[in-house]
C-alpha cells in the first residue's frame, strides 16, 4: 500500500508546482492608465479563442491573459491599434475579431446564424404538418368549450 500511495503523492506535487510555475497574474503591478485604457478598447474587440463567447477583456481565461499581455507589450513598443489588430488576425485568423469582416472567407459567421435559424423553422413546420392527421384542416374539434349566450 505504501508503495502505491508514495508515487501518488510525488505525482500530484508534481502537478501542483507545475501549475503554480505556469500562473500568470491577472493584473499588472503599475498599469500605465493610457496603455490600459487602449488595451480595454482593443480586448473589447477580440474573441476570447477559449471561451469564444466573450472579449479577452471579460475572460479570466490563461489564453485571454497572455493575450491581454501582448496587447499591452505592443502598446509598449509603439504599434498603433490597426497594427496590434493585424498581428492578431495573421496570428490567429478572423475568428479572434468579435466583430469579423464581411468577406468569403467569413461569410458563413455572418450568414450561418440567419440558415440555421430558417431551417429550424422549416424542419418545425415539415414535422408539424407530418404529425397533423389527415384532413384535420377541414374538420371542426369540438373541445368542450361552452360559449355563454349560445
Amino acid at each position: 500500500m505504501t508503495f502505491v500511495v508514495k508515487p501518488a503523492l510525488a505525482v500530484l506535487a508534481i502537478l501542483a508546482a507545475a501549475t503554480i510555475a505556469t500562473a500568470q497574474p491577472t493584473q499588472v503591478a503599475n498599469p500605465d492608465p493610457k496603455t490600459e485604457t487602449r488595451l480595454k478598447g482593443l480586448a473589447e474587440e477580440l474573441r476570447c479563442l477559449v471561451c469564444q463567447n466573450q472579449t479577452i477583456a471579460d475572460s479570466s481565461a490563461p489564453l485571454a491573459v497572455d493575450l491581454r499581455n501582448q496587447i499591452r507589450t505592443q502598446i509598449g513598443q509603439g504599434k498603433s491599434d490597426d497594427q496590434i489588430r493585424g498581428y492578431m488576425v495573421d496570428r490567429y485568423g478572423d475568428f479572434v475579431l468579435y466583430r469579423p469582416p464581411l468577406k468569403a472567407a467569413t461569410l458563413l459567421l455572418w450568414i450561418g446564424p440567419f440558415v440555421l435559424v430558417i431551417g429550424a423553422l422549416a424542419g418545425l413546420g415539415y414535422t408539424i404538418r407530418k404529425r397533423r392527421p389527415e384532413g384535420a384542416d377541414n374538420q371542426i374539434h369540438n373541445y368542450g368549450i361552452v360559449i355563454a349566450g349560445v
